[in-house]
Parts: structure tokens; sequence; C-alpha cells
């Protein structure tokens, strides 16, 4: 007699942008880990890109924690690592000017805070990746899976002012935000179930006026939330959590432990939610 078995469920992941906020995707690999579940592919844009390439190249929740932490709690080593990421020298405020000269170079950036575990391929890698940019010039979506690691994850990161853009191939790239801060689409036909994971922040009850890169930031962000809002109501993920962190700012890297501790109730839903889509 033959027997039926039923097909395990496979799932997806998506990793949004928000600066330092998406320091709380540490908690969702974290209760991944827990359930003993991997997904079969991560998308990731711009902060959530970096934390899937650790996650997609091997490293736990807990690993990735704690490399964070270290880097966080030692702020004179996250200084002297920022120093070594400038895209230009002093000496070059004049031939090209005091902006160009104090951009941070996004693909040092990455040599100096991704973990010695992400390899230089995507091929390496032990999950599937794909890593959303921005075309600047043809204003569409740059999307990433196989070839060179590095500077794909570079150009997802590359937000203009704070970090210069990134050429590959010789499209002129920045920030995946711009276009797909939240990537599940990309996901759809890879897993039965995709989950997301949004950290761009609830709205804030707040009435300081920002300085100007706070303002800058606290835009894309705004903006990020409109894209994400617009592409749910043409076809949702089948799950979407929100980490409670939309009190940090985006560049509060420092801030690392508190924003985990905030992210820390997404444990539960995660693995409440995603089990009961996987069981059912």
């Amino acid at each position: 007699m033959t027997k039926n078995l039923a097909r395990e469920k496979t799932f997806a992941l998506a990793l949004g942008g928000g600066g330092a906020r998406g320091l709380a995707h540490i908690a969702v690999l974290e209760a991944l880990d827990d359930m003993g579940r991997k997904p079969v592919a991560i998308a990731g844009t711009s902060i959530g890109s970096l934390i899937g390439a650790a996650y997609a190249a091997g490293m736990s929740g807990k690993r990735i924690r704690r490399f964070v932490i270290r880097l966080a709690h030692n702020r004179a080593d996250v200084f002297r690592r920022l120093i070594a990421t400038r895209a230009g020298t002093f000496a070059d405020l004049f031939s090209i000017g005091f902006g160009s000269a104090t951009l941070v170079d996004a693909e040092k950036f990455c040599r100096q805070f991704m973990p010695d575990d992400v390899p230089d391929d995507f091929e390496e890698l032990e999950i599937p990746l794909t890593i959303v940019a921005t075309d600047l010039y043809r204003r569409q979506q740059a999307v990433f899976s196989s070839g060179a690691l590095r500077p794909a994850l570079a150009a997802s990161i590359a937000l203009p002012t704070v970090m210069r853009p990134v050429i590959v191939n010789d499209r002129i790239l920045i920030d995946g935000g711009a276009t797909n801060p939240l990537p599940f689409d990309h996901l759809g036909a890879l897993a039965d179930i995709v989950v997301a994971v949004d950290i761009s922040g609830e709205p804030a009850e707040r009435r300081d006026i920002p300085n100007p890169w706070e303002c800058l930031l606290t835009t894309v962000l705004v903006m990020g939330n409109a894209i994400t809002a617009e592409k749910i109501k043409h076809g949702a993920p089948d799950l979407i959590v929100r980490p409670k962190v939309g009190s940090f700012r985006a560049l509060d890297f420092l801030q690392a432990s508190a924003i985990l501790r905030a992210a820390e109730p997404v444990k539960a839903e995660v693995r409440d939610k995603l089990s009961a889509l996987l069981d059912r």
C-alpha cells in the first residue's frame, strides 16, 4: 500500500531597509533558529541586505547579535572603522569639494563592518539571496542574485549624501530603499509562504525640529512607507511583522542593545504566526 506523505511547506524571508532599526531583523532570525526552520530564499534591501547576507552565509541569529553588540559597545573601534571608510582624503577638499571628500565609500564600509563569514560571491552562500539596489539614472530597481556579492551589498546601502554611489557594470547605483524598501515581491515564486519584516517604524508623536541629516533620513523612510503600502495593495506577503523600533533614529547604530531589547517581543509573534502558516 502506498502512503501519501504531505510535503513540508517552505518559506522565504524579505528584510527591509530602515537604517539602525534594521538591527531588529536579528530578533526575527533568532526566532527562526528557535523554531529550527530556515528560509529557502532571502531578499534584502539596504540594512536588510547586510543582515540577510550574514544569515545566508550560515551565521546564526545569535552570532550576528554578538558581532553587532561587540561593535556597538566599542565606540573607539567604530569611529576608527568609519574613518577608514572615507571616499576621499582631506587633501581632496581642494580638488573635488568638501562633500565628495567626506562621503563614505560603501564598498569600504562593507569591508570594515561586515563579518568575515560573508563570502565574496553569491554562489558561496548557503541560502539563495536577492539584493535590491536602485539604478539612479534609469530610475528603477537593480536586482542582484549572482556574481560578486560585496559590490551588490555596497550598492544596496549607498544612501545619497551619506555614501558615494556605487558603480556596477557601468550602472550608477544607490540605496535600494529608493525603489523597493521591502522586497517581498521577489520571493513569491520561490516558496509556499513569504514572510516580510518591516522595520520602517510606526509614526512618531514628536514635535522637535530635526537636524538636516535626520530630516533627510526620515524623509527616505516616509517615501519607503508609501512605496511599501502601495505594493501591499497589489499583493501582500503571507506574513508581515513589524518590530516596535520606531522610536529609534536611522543612525542610532550605537543603540544596538536597546534596539534589540525593543525588538524582543517580535520573536513570539514570528514563532506563533509562522508556525500556524506552516502547519495549515
